[in-house]
C-alpha cells in the first residue's frame, strides 16, 4: 500500500495532480486546498497517500499533510460520505477548521461544500461530535488513543465562531484568529457581539504585529 509519494509534479486537473516519481506518473486525486499548495508543473512535491483498492479499480488520494488525512479517513466514516464529497469538504475546510465546526455544530459551514445537504451535514456533525477531539492536536493523532475533546473559544460560542470567521475572511489564518478572538471573548465576556470581538480581535492580532 503506497502511504506518501515524493517526485516531480507533472500536471494537474480541477481535483487530480500527477507525480512523477522517477519516471513512473501517479494520479492522485487532491482537494482544492491541496491542489492549491502545489508547485508549477516541474517542482518537488511530496504528498501523503491515502490507498483505495476496489474489485475495478486502485485509486490513490493526495493530501498536503498527515492531519488532512486523517480527516479524510474519519469523513469516510460517516454515511453518505464518500471520497468526493469527503474531497469536497476538505477543500473548504482545512484540519484546523474542522473541529471547530463540529464543536461549534456549524452546518452552514459543511453545506458550502458541494454534495454535503443539511442532512448531510447535520449527520456529519452528529456523529463526529465524539470523534473530532481525537484528530484536535493536528496530524498523527490517533483516533483510538487520544482523550482530548474538541474546545471551542471561550465566549458566546456562536459570536465567538463567527467573528474568527469574519477574520479569516479577512486574510488571517485560522489558529490565529482563533486565538485573536478567545483572548477577546475573555476580556469582554460572554455577551460579548460579534462586532466587538472582531474589533477586539484585530487590536489583538495589532498587538501580536508590534510585539
Amino acid at each position: 500500500m503506497i502511504a506518501k509519494l515524493k517526485g516531480l509534479l507533472d500536471s494537474t486537473g480541477d481535483d487530480w495532480a500527477i507525480i512523477d516519481v522517477n519516471g513512473v506518473g501517479y494520479i492522485l486525486f487532491c482537494s482544492a486546498r491541496t491542489l492549491a499548495r502545489l508547485p508549477a508543473a516541474g517542482g518537488e512535491v511530496s504528498l501523503y497517500v491515502e490507498t483505495h483498492v476496489r474489485e475495478d479499480h486502485i485509486h490513490l488520494y493526495g493530501f498536503s499533510s498527515a492531519g488532512e488525512r486523517e480527516w479524510f479517513r474519519l469523513l469516510l466514516t460517516v454515511q453518505g460520505v464518500g471520497t468526493k464529497v469527503a474531497l469536497a469538504i476538505l477543500g473548504i475546510l482545512d484540519a484546523d477548521q474542522l473541529p471547530q465546526v463540529i464543536a461549534a455544530q456549524d452546518k452552514a459551514a459543511l453545506t458550502r461544500a458541494p454534495g454535503v445537504g443539511p442532512k448531510v451535514a447535520s449527520r456529519l456533525l452528529s456523529e463526529l461530535k465524539d470523534k473530532a477531539g481525537a484528530l484536535a492536536l493536528g496530524a498523527g493523532a490517533s483516533l483510538s488513543g487520544a482523550k482530548t475533546s474538541v474546545s471551542p473559544p471561550v465566549g458566546n460560542l456562536s459570536a465567538t465562531h463567527e467573528a474568527a470567521s469574519a477574520l479569516v475572511n479577512l486574510g488571517y489564518g485560522r489558529t490565529e484568529a482563533l486565538g485573536a478572538i478567545s483572548r477577546a471573548a475573555a476580556e469582554l465576556g460572554d455577551n460579548a457581539d460579534v462586532a466587538g470581538l472582531i474589533r477586539g480581535g484585530l487590536a489583538a492580532l495589532a498587538k501580536d504585529g508590534g510585539a
